[in-house]
């Protein structure tokens, strides 16, 4: 009979736990029982959802310059692309010789592994966090170049995208020290010196 009670008072302890903080979450809600919270679920840094071309802000144009390595490496085969001449590099404005023409990516194919990402030579495109492209049309979740392109503005908006190939110079112009506060140690811990001289 005690041992009953115990386990009804540990169920009723738990009910009561479990009204004040949710163990799991309401999609898309937030919140108490109480007080629901109509706001989008956030995501982590670390998140990967649909892919996105991302955009070179310095030269106005997609770094993804159609190489295709991301096409021939994607297990599921949902992208496909065709390149042409970069009109900015002939006049001198891009450093790329080629630039993407037409770039379409398979959404409901996507597997979402990231592969395209980790192959690409030039930063052009990332797993951004966009997670809610739901349709009601079978192929309504085909994305082309400006759709990649949108999806992969926004993304660099959001998170203060710099590419990685950018990252490390800039990390190094950081490790760098300043000359001027070089001197200024170097001559602090010579007059200690002196001083304990």
């Amino acid at each position: 009979m005690i041992s009953s009670l115990k386990g009804l008072w540990i169920t009723l302890k738990s009910t009561v736990n479990g009204l004040h903080k949710p163990v799991t979450r309401q999609y898309p809600e937030t919140g108490t029982l109480w007080k629901r919270v109509q706001e989008p679920t956030p995501v982590q840094d670390r998140f990967m959802g649909f892919p996105g071309l991302t955009w070179d802000s310095k030269v106005e144009e997609p770094f993804c310059t159609g190489c295709m390595v991301c096409i021939r490496n994607c297990p599921t085969q949902c992208m496909s692309a065709t390149m042409m001449d970069n009109p900015a590099q002939q006049e001198g404005r891009s450093h790329r010789r080629k630039i993407i023409d037409s770039f379409e990516i398979n959404l409901n194919r996507c597997i979402l592994c990231g592969i395209c990402v980790e192959v690409c030579n030039f930063d052009a495109i990332e797993m951004t966090h966009e997670h809610e492209l739901s349709t009601y049309v079978r192929n309504g979740d085909r994305m082309d170049l400006p759709a990649l392109l949108e999806l992969g503005k926004k993304f660099q908006e959001d998170t203060g995208w710099i590419p990685p190939t950018q990252r490390g110079k800039k990390d190094e112009a950081d490790e760098k020290p300043d000359p001027s506060t070089e001197t200024s140690a170097e001559a602090s811990t010579e007059a200690k010196e002196l001083e304990q001289a």
